[in-house]
């Protein structure tokens, strides 16, 4: 444990800070500050002697220069245990400095807002601060180093505790929090300076890419027991994400839930205002549905494939009430989602508490993460490199709609036709969905071949006992040969959603027009590999 003398106090983001003050100043600490901050302290009598007078050197160049200092960096790095740094200090008339308190200019809200210009986010580059952060943490046994309002309050709670001192545990948690809040600031800097074109514009694929993740938990293992790993999520995640939610019961997540619950997450909350209902098996919808509430979306989505549901991740949109709960509670369910549980719910539930319960709050006003400002990338690792692209956000409406045939969907049909083309755009390519009345019918997934995809659908459908007479059939691309038309046809669908841009477009309209189908064109592909 060290006794905190003197704290230097420089904020940009001055929440909490005053408060922070008077409490350290409580404990008889000497305050050093700059510019705004020392003025805020000053107005409210806090007393604080100023850098360029503790310095003897003004600040200058419109304040780019004043932390800059021996006296101040000496402070901070000088060791306490070893004697030469010492007799160093002494001999230049260099105090200690026990405590550094910092935030940096908000480079990264800068240049986050509309317009920035280039010259607006070289101002907002923060010089003196990262680097008196830095030499604070690297000397982590003597300096204690805050860079987050969150941390002021454990740490006067441990000085209150310990009359004035901080511990070597705390002071080298606060360093590594400050190296990587100085790794994050620059990894920013570095991203947006690499989006710059030279005409100014900004290029969303920047020429160098630096990736701010934290650790969520550490997993008992991965995608296979021999496998070690851990969950990590965005430095700022966007709100309506999986990793947000808040586990209510159950056994701690495992990378295959983790997968798996994302995927189910992100297919039912594209629904919308509509009550939606998703059940995932290894990364792939095994059923969806609409409902009227959160039972009828359930018992339809479950209609599709009960075999598949064993063990499965179900997620819905809307509350989740004691109802539905019980339906639920009849089969084995390995994570449930929702925005939200009645207490019948939970009480249901927790006879069973092996599973996994998570609410989930859903995006403001029902928007994307990317329409929240979030500027979401997909990735995919491979070999010593990476694939970056934006994000899948297409939506599709009725106007977007070209029917390529003679025989045109009814009104219903074309609902049932959005339906089937929202839950394709979630199934691996290759994706075929049978849908009917605001359900799955039949799911074909994740196949060398396109019409293979169709046949396992139709197999899948005939398993559970469901009529395809009259379904609509979703393809996330084209197809390539009429084959898969044909099979579709032959097992009783009536109408066919598919980008189209096949070379052999031609023949396979004629195939739909053969058989009575009416056929739309999208001209968007939805491969999920």
């Amino acid at each position: 444990m060290s006794i905190i003398k003197r704290a230097l106090i420089s904020v940009s983001d001055k929440q909490g800070i005053l408060e922070f003050t008077q409490q350290l100043v409580a404990f008889g600490v000497e305050i050093l500050s700059t510019g705004g901050t020392a003025k805020l302290l000053r107005d409210h009598h806090v007393p604080v002697i100023e850098v360029g007078d503790y310095t003897g050197f003004p600040e200058m160049l419109d304040g780019r220069v004043k932390t800059l200092h021996p006296k101040v960096h000496g402070g901070l790095l000088g060791r306490r245990d070893l004697q030469e740094h010492v007799a160093a200090m002494e001999a230049a008339g260099i105090p200690n400095i026990d405590m550094l308190v910092v935030n940096l200019y908000p480079f990264e809200a800068t240049v986050a807002k509309a317009g920035c210009t280039l010259e607006e986010a070289i101002e907002n580059i923060d010089i003196g601060g990262p680097a008196m952060v830095r030499s604070a943490a690297k000397n982590w046994k003597d300096v204690a180093v805050l860079t987050d309002a969150a941390q002021y309050a454990d740490v006067l709670a441990e000085m209150k505790a310990n009359q004035g001192a901080l511990g070597q545990a705390t002071k080298f948690s606060l360093s590594v929090a400050a190296f990587n809040r100085i790794s994050n600031y620059d990894g920013a800097i570095s991203d947006y300076l690499s989006s710059i074109n030279a005409d100014g514009t900004r290029n969303p694929f920047p020429s160098q890419v630096n990736g701010n993740f934290v650790k969520v938990q550490d997993l008992r293992y991965g995608e296979n027991p021999h496998q070690q790993a851990a969950f990590y999520r965005d430095l700022v995640p966007a709100p309506g994400s999986l990793v947000t939610a808040e586990q209510l019961q159950g056994k701690e997540l495992s990378y295959n839930n983790i997968g798996d619950a994302d995927a189910a997450w992100e297919c039912v909350k594209s629904f919308g205002s509509d009550t939606a209902c998703v059940i995932v098996k290894h990364a792939n919808p095994c059923g969806v549905a609409l409902g009227e509430n959160a039972l009828e979306a359930y018992s339809k989505a479950f209609q599709t494939d009960p075999t598949s549901a064993f063990g499965g991740i179900i997620a819905f949109n809307k509350l989740v009430d004691g109802a539905a709960a019980e339906a639920i509670s009849k089969q084995f369910v390995e994570v449930l989602i929702a925005p939200e549980f009645t207490a019948e719910a939970l009480a249901v539930f927790k006879a069973k508490a092996n599973v996994r319960m998570l609410k989930i709050a859903l995006p403001p006003s029902g928007k994307s993460a990317w329409e929240q400002g979030h500027n979401l990338m997909d990735s995919k690792r491979v070999g010593s490199g990476l694939l970056l692209q934006t994000a899948d956000n297409h939506q599709i409406s009725l106007q977007d709609l070209k029917v390529v045939t003679q025989k045109q969907p009814s009104p219903e049909q074309m609902q049932d036709l959005l339906f089937a083309w929202r839950v394709a755009k979630y199934v691996k390519s290759n994706a075929i969905v049978f849908c009917g009345n605001g359900m799955t019918l039949g799911v074909g997934a994740g196949q060398m071949s396109r019409v293979d995809s169709t046949r396992i659908a139709v197999i899948k459908a005939q398993n559970a006992k469901l009529a395809l007479q009259n379904s609509v059939v979703a393809s996330d691309a084209f197809f390539p040969f009429r084959d898969g038309v044909d099979v579709l046809a032959e097992a009783g669908a009536s109408c066919v959603i598919q980008p189209g841009g096949s070379m052999r477009d031609e023949e396979v309209i004629a195939a739909a027009n053969e058989h009575g189908l009416a056929m739309v064109l999208t001209g968007i592909r939805h491969f999920r590999h």
